[in-house]
């Protein structure tokens, strides 16, 4: 069989042709824009047997991006495994608007936070546009951190890693902007059958999705000095609940941005000076 026909009937199987191109690219060791000027290749049998596996995989559901081993996020390269939830491009703009803290001087100290870091993309990110600041980042998952370290050694990108869960590992530390991707799908919640290849741990958050984001502003105030910002992503449904969540713990101004479908997913929060 060669390339064109085995991408044929790929997309007849129900997979996208850019997953399809993107998983036997990878397979084959080449960029995907090779295939299209060898859609006659012939493919090794038992190369095909390895790449349909994983074709199936992809079709029932598995992300491509376990099955390549890598994302992109924010112009960097990450490996990732399912140890980590695949980084999505709506969290970017928490790194977007990190970096517009720090260039502006917002921020009273130049140290960033990132709680739940998971593959340590919005922590590697940071660091790499912001590398006079001095970046940490946690999770609660050995095996989470092992990924993220292991993306910071490749990257060549110097960040502290700490296991524990959410503010555990930074008792004594003030940052002047922490910025976190916590859980937020509540239980029972439709979505979450579309994402049961990813850890449920960093995925669901209580009955209503609320918890990890409770947990993480009531903890705030103590590890941001006056001037220091909070930046959450959330559910596109939750902007007014996160809001008023900053706000009861004295975050003021509260801002709401939009994702990339135009839906509120980030919040942020301002403890004032004086």
């Amino acid at each position: 069989m060669h390339i064109g026909l085995w991408l044929q009937q790929a997309r007849a199987g129900g997979v996208a042709r850019l997953d399809a191109q993107q998983l036997l690219a990878h397979h084959l060791g080449r960029p995907r824009t090779w295939l299209l000027a060898h859609d006659d290749e012939p493919l090794a049998p038992e190369l095909r047997q390895r790449v349909d596996a994983d074709l199936a995989r992809r079709a029932a559901g598995v992300p491509l991006a376990y099955l390549t081993g890598e994302r992109e996020f924010h112009g960097l390269a990450l490996r990732v495994d399912e140890n980590v939830l695949v980084p999505r491009p709506e969290t970017e703009g928490l790194v977007d608007w990190a970096l517009e803290l720090a260039a502006t001087a917002a921020a009273p100290l130049p140290r960033l936070a990132d709680l739940g870091t998971g593959s340590g993309a919005i922590a590697l990110a940071f660091k790499q546009r912001a590398p006079g600041f001095e970046v940490w980042a946690s999770d609660r998952s050995p095996a989470a951190l092992s990924v993220a370290r292991s993306n910071a050694q490749r990257l060549q990108l110097a960040v502290a890693w700490l296991e524990g869960d959410w503010w555990e590992p930074f008792a004594g530390q003030q940052f002047g902007i922490v910025v976190s991707n916590p859980p937020y799908v509540a239980e029972g919640d439709p979505h979450l059958e579309a994402l049961r290849h990813e850890p449920a741990a960093a995925l669901i958050a209580g009955a209503d999705g609320l918890q990890a984001l409770r947990r993480i502003v009531d903890g705030a105030p103590q590890h941001l000095p006056a001037g220091g910002w909070l930046l959450l992503e959330h559910g596109f449904d939750q902007a007014a609940a996160v809001a008023a969540l900053l706000r009861a713990r004295g975050f003021e101004p509260v801002a709401t941005r939009t994702d990339l479908a135009g839906q509120p997913r980030l919040t942020g929060g301002l403890r004032p000076r004086g």
